[in-house]
């Protein structure tokens, strides 16, 4: 054992208090990413006095797949109230805080270091369960307490930053969407001064359109009504679907899209300006807005508007359930004659272009929020792999 390093079992204490009154508390599980999550099992008719409450500043972990998933599930409870988890789970705590802060713990379990050392301290199950004195054997180095407080709190700032732009970039979102329900589904898009002066009510002019009075007609495509010049008609009117292509084995800078986003870089491109989507598996209806030079991978099909009306072409992909809209009986797919067949109105130029210069401008933002995200990510990292050699500090 080297001679800053300590085994975690020095420090905690399992903890089994066990709901016995049955009171009602939320039932959460522990995501592999290691936070604390509603639970997805069906508990009706299950006798939850068997399960452990977990309260404020307590551990629980899931040892029984780390062979399987190479990951420890481990997460620290930073919530008010007490909740229950499942009776296969540990819960513990740190015994004396003046020694070991439980902060820097949890910093310790999300280290990738330290899910390969627990993978490697797991049994010969099939499901490679860590046994309890295995997990409690592992080491990690404990340096005075002021120490792990100052890392603790640089650790923080950075993980509260994340959050704070991750909340920025959803309001950022909303926004561009909440503005296109508004003008494409509900018809409450400004009136143009050229249609208020037409029917005599130039005083109109930008106010919302349906509710002020503008014309509406009955369109047989949608059978519904429609703002007078807009049409109904299907995607492949106003996008072009292309199917991505295998990754390129040589590594590079520009990012290759798949059906969850990020999957590898490139020193190629085949799309520029595009829509990734995903087409297949779990992740099918899955959508990406990329405004630089990208790889459009063959499980995602490219989407770019006819008319360089993209960021309105995502939002009109974004409120039609694509996932819903896949076939397949295996897994779910989409294929270019789905997505070029799915019907949708079709707005005056005019209204789109206005739409796609105010979300253009969110989008950009977002991406910048974005960019930061990944900074911070990986300084995050950083002050991760710090903790290891924090004694020489």
């Amino acid at each position: 054992m080297k001679s800053n390093y300590k085994r975690i079992g020095d420090f905690i204490r399992q903890i089994k208090v066990k709901n016995i009154d049955s009171s009602d508390k939320s039932l959460l599980g522990i995501n592999i990413n290691k936070y604390f999550m509603p639970s997805v099992a069906n508990v009706v008719g299950t006798d939850l006095s068997r399960y452990k409450i977990v309260k404020k500043g307590q551990f629980s972990c899931n040892r029984m797949h780390v062979g399987r998933d190479k990951r420890l599930p481990v997460a620290l409870s930073n919530q008010e109230d007490d909740f229950i988890v499942s009776p296969a789970y540990d819960v513990f705590e740190i015994f004396d805080k003046n020694i070991l802060l439980s902060e820097y713990l949890m910093m310790w379990f999300s280290r990738k270091e330290f899910d390969r050392n627990a993978w490697f301290y797991t049994d010969a199950d099939v499901r490679g369960g860590l046994h309890w004195d295995a997990f409690c054997n592992i080491e990690l180095p404990v340096p005075d307490i002021e120490k792990q407080k100052a890392i603790v709190k640089e650790y923080n700032t950075i993980v509260n930053r994340i959050k704070l732009n991750e909340q920025l970039n959803q309001k950022l979102e909303e926004t561009a969407q909440a503005i296109y329900k508004e003008w494409f589904v509900e018809f409450e898009f400004p009136m143009i001064k050229e249609y208020a002066e037409s029917i005599g009510k130039p005083d109109l002019e930008g106010k919302a359109y349906k509710s002020s009075g503008g014309e509406m007609v009955f369109n047989e495509v949608l059978e519904k009504d429609v703002p007078k010049g807009w049409k109904g008609g299907i995607l492949e009117e106003i996008m072009v679907f292309k199917n991505g292509k295998k990754k390129p084995e040589s590594k590079g800078e520009i990012p290759v899209y798949g059906g969850n986003g990020i999957l590898d870089y490139a020193n190629e491109y085949n799309n520029e300006n595009v829509i990734a989507v995903g087409r297949v598996g779990a992740y099918c209806g899955s959508l990406f807005r990329v405004l630089n030079k990208c790889w459009v991978s063959d499980n995602a099909i490219s989407a770019k508007s006819r008319n360089n009306f993209n960021m309105f072409c995502f939002y009109t992909l974004k409120i039609l359930n694509l996932n819903e809209r896949s076939e397949g009986t295996g897994q779910p797919l989409l294929t270019q004659g789905i997505l070029n067949k799915i019907q949708s109105v079709i707005p005056s130029k005019n209204i789109i272009l206005k739409y796609e210069i105010i979300s253009n401008n969110t989008f950009k933002q977002s991406n910048t929020f974005v960019r930061e995200l990944e900074s911070l990510k990986s300084l995050g990292i950083t002050i991760l792999s710090k903790m290891a050699k924090i004694n020489k500090l």
